[in-house]
């Protein structure tokens, strides 16, 4: 079995300015290549929803992701350990992510209702609704209750480490506190310093995991940068980890791999808390950005200097008629395309719109058929997918900002 490790190469990179730091490259994996920028479809419980893995890579996705948290409440790490890891589990043989489990965990506490273009007048105006409080932190781990039969659990950064290696997948991330633009400049500060403890744990207990099964593929690690929308922290947490990493490889040990850029952040904010992260990291490291999807949010991140993505949001999206199209999104279920026979985008094309009209992906819909979610998860799949290909082509081409200005202009054309 593999024992080679995750590498980077660098490709071209755009023109350096001020918390710009976008580029191409490639991710090398035990089960294959990644070249970035990329988009990583969500396989949430081992699977993307609707959808068969053939079809996932009919899409032209190059690796997925999934959760460290839902897969340890279900089925269990364990089984999925058994049966040769999350790959083999779910029949994918590309590269595969896990996440710590972290924003699952935090999510039903202080993180509930974060998401990447969270503004900082929701709660104050009301509109995040209230929940029970179903998770507790501290300085050691998080207590939580499980959504499927009010279980009481509990992670630590060790917990993580251990859950994620059974589950196998080529790139994992450390166990990271989740916090929201609600709490406070003083609780910020305390929890940027409590996860870069939790990383130095992540990466001994990594370490420790790595030695025990060696007759298992590497994993590489990456560390989470977090500190909302406050540069100083966001700088300091990012030092943090690259100083933990280098220290580890001066003791002969793995260090990260790469980094992950997490935490809730206003929209506007997006590529500015991305550049000053990306400033603090070596170019020889691969960035991911959890939780963005929408194509103005992927030309930002990637000019800021990210590499790889992942979101719901497309799938989401699909399973309830809408889908992404050169012109907008638009949503099937309205009546307009009762007797529309055109496909979604023929301009853009792929295997949906060759092959299926709005009026018979809206009947679907109108019948409660399943394979309305099934084509519509394969169409905006393929879209985001291609729209990152293209950006990376844009970049390799020389032509990234005529290609941004082409796309947005006419895709937020409509946009009020």
């Amino acid at each position: 079995m593999s024992r080679s490790d995750l590498s980077f190469t660098l490709g071209t990179e755009l023109e350096s300015a001020p918390g710009r730091h976008g580029r191409t490259g490639t991710i090398h994996t035990p089960h294959g290549d990644i070249r970035t920028p990329a988009f990583i479809p969500v396989a949430t419980k081992a699977t993307v929803k609707t959808l068969t893995p053939e079809q996932i890579e009919q899409t032209g996705a190059q690796a997925i992701l999934s959760n460290a948290y839902h897969l340890y409440l279900q089925p269990g790490a364990d089984i999925v350990d058994e049966a040769g890891g999350v790959g083999r589990f779910e029949n994918w043989s590309g590269p595969t992510y896990t996440d710590s489990g972290g924003f699952q965990v935090m999510s039903q506490g202080s993180g509930y209702q974060k998401v990447i273009s969270m503004d900082s007048s929701d709660a104050a105006n009301g509109h995040l609704p209230a929940k029970k409080n179903m998770a507790k932190v501290d300085e050691d781990g998080v207590n939580f209750t499980s959504f499927i039969d009010g279980s009481r659990h509990r992670f630590t950064p060790e917990v993580s480490m251990q859950i994620q290696h059974q589950l196998g997948a080529d790139i994992i991330f450390a166990f990271d506190e989740l916090t929201t633009l609600m709490d406070t400049r003083a609780y910020q500060e305390a929890s940027v310093d409590r996860t870069h403890r939790w990383a130095q744990r992540c990466l001994d207990e990594h370490d420790r995991l790595t030695r025990e099964r060696a007759d298992k593929p590497l994993q590489s690690l990456w560390g989470v940068v977090q500190g909302a929308q406050y540069e100083d922290l966001r700088r300091q947490a990012t030092r943090g980890l690259v100083q933990l990493s280098d220290a580890a490889v001066d003791a002969g040990r793995r260090g990260f791999g790469g980094y992950g850029i997490g935490g809730a952040l206003e929209k506007e904010n997006l590529g500015t808390i991305v550049g000053w992260v990306c400033d603090e990291l070596p170019r020889d490291k691969p960035r991911h950005l959890l939780g963005i999807s929408e194509p103005d949010d992927m030309f930002t991140a990637i000019e800021a200097g990210a590499d790889t993505f992942d979101c719901v949001a497309p799938t989401r999206l699909a399973r309830r008629g809408g889908v992404y199209t050169l012109d907008g999104r638009m949503n099937l279920e309205g009546a307009r395309f009762k007797r529309d026979f055109r496909g979604i985008d023929e301009e853009f094309g792929g295997y949906v719109s060759e092959n299926y009209s709005r009026a018979y992906i809206r009947h679907l819909f109108k019948a409660n058929e399943f394979l309305g979610m099934t084509l519509c998860t394969i169409h905006n799949l393929q879209f985001m997918i291609r729209l990152v290909d293209n950006i990376r082509d844009s970049i390799e081409g020389g032509y990234f900002e005529e290609y941004r200005a082409e796309f947005m202009g006419r895709y937020y054309a409509n946009r009020r």
